[in-house]
């Protein structure tokens, strides 16, 4: 056991963690008034529910542990993590603390999609489901085990969506140091699905649902940005060479988010907004969370820039084609996941990890096999969703009543109200 690393990992797994209360921040900003505190707390739930699940179950399935036929951990393998919390070693239990970090901020990023209109009861169950049946496989699928820990050189690395995998073997990656596939590209696409399962709000595209404050917002954005540091480097497991380029890609692929995503509002409306710089912001994170180990600088600027472009245009989509992705998660989540996921087969340097992308003299395999894994992980993620949501919806209900969505959700679940006046 190296101290040096426990101590990176301690902190990089509670950088991870308060991500969720700066999503908290952020979505409840976009929120209106009417509604932020049942969006906060909807991030607040995901705290509680995603820590039950995966020190349950989750961590269990994740991990790999007496796994069944190499494609899901034995749910009972390591119940409530009783194992690894008695084994006396430090880097073994911090490992699956940081696992959790990961399945709680993924589940919450989902609540963006549904803002205004979904029961919180309802949430929770939703949330708890969707870690164990949706989350921790997918973990499993493409890390090997539940806390992230990675072969980035793909040496004896045997996951189902990792390097040297079954399905892969012999060919070039797939890559995705932080989670590209298992977090945003997973959460957007379960976004996605029940923003169509609850359907639109009252008044969506006809009457104005602006975000009720800007300042949250970006603070919100500020503790994404600060948490994420703890996200990308802390993957490496080491305060190492992985961790370094980690956390300089990270920053310059945001930085770059911003500019994309401002530039876009400047051509098109003729202003830049504050909204859209940290929106750019989470862009440029999202996009370079699978990268971040495998591009230099010049990639990560191409990433975070096209990233920024890429999440301001289909934003818009929603209201093209009538989906009511309250808050943007499909758009920035779904859209810079994947193509976060993708520009490794294109941008990735050959430097850090092995292969090299189309642009820097590697061949089209190390695309195809990233195109590969994202789109297994939407058909599975896409599936997975709408079974969970359509057996809340048919059972306990999942949205709250036109009556409930109009006077405000904060007052009619949670016998509160953020402000004196909520409009």
């Amino acid at each position: 056991m190296d101290s040096g690393n426990i101590a990176w990992l301690l902190i990089s797994a509670s950088l991870v963690l308060l991500m969720t209360p700066g999503l908290a921040f952020f979505y409840g900003g976009m929120s209106r008034g009417k509604s932020v505190l049942n969006m906060m707390m909807m991030s607040f739930g995901a705290l509680a529910v995603g820590t039950f699940a995966w020190v349950l179950f989750g961590y269990s399935i994740a991990s790999g542990g007496d796994s069944i036929g190499n494609i899901i951990g034995n749910p009972f393998g390591d119940f409530a993590m009783m194992s690894v919390a008695t084994s006396g070693e430090a880097m073994d239990i911090i490992s699956a603390a940081f696992g959790a970090t990961f399945a709680i901020i993924t589940v919450a990023l989902i609540s963006g999609s549904i803002a205004d209109r979904a029961k919180f009861s309802s949430w929770l169950v939703f949330a708890f489901l969707w870690v164990v049946l949706v989350y921790s496989p997918v973990a499993h699928w493409v890390w090997g085990t539940g806390t992230a820990e990675q072969d980035p050189n793909g040496d004896g690395f045997s996951a189902l969506l990792g390097p040297n995998g079954p399905l892969f073997s012999g060919l070039p990656g797939p890559y995705d140091f932080a989670g590209g596939t298992v977090v945003h590209i997973n959460a957007g696409v379960a976004g996605l699905v029940l923003a169509l399962l609850l359907g639109v709000r009252k008044g969506f595209g006809k009457e104005p649902m602006r975000p009720h404050n800007l300042p949250f917002v970006m603070l919100g954005a500020a503790l994404l940005w600060f948490g994420w540091f703890g996200f990308n480097a802390g993957s490496a497991f080491a305060a190492d060479n992985f961790a370094a380029t980690a956390w300089l890609n990270t920053t310059v692929a945001t930085a770059l988010g911003i500019l994309g995503w401002l530039l876009v509002e400047k051509i098109r409306d003729g202003k830049a907004t504050s909204l859209g710089a940290a929106s750019g912001v989470v862009a440029g994170l999202v996009a370079i969370t699978p990268a971040c180990a495998s591009v230099d600088p010049l990639g990560a600027m191409i990433i975070g820039l096209v990233a920024g472009v890429l999440s301001s245009l289909a934003v818009g989509l929603k209201y093209k084609f009538g989906y009511d992705d309250s808050l943007d998660v499909v758009g920035v989540h779904l859209v810079s996941g994947l193509w976060g996921t993708l520009a490794i087969g294109l941008v990735a340097s050959g430097k850090i990890q092995d292969d090299a992308g189309l642009f820097y003299g590697g061949d089209i395999a190390l695309l195809g096999t990233q195109a590969a894994a994202a789109a297994i992980t939407i058909v599975y993620s896409a599936v997975a969703t709408l079974i969970i949501g359509l057996a809340i919806k048919y059972t306990i209900g999942f949205r709250v009543t036109e009556e409930v969505e109009v006077s405000g959700i904060d007052l009619a679940e949670h016998g509160e109200t953020a402000y004196e006046e909520a409009k």
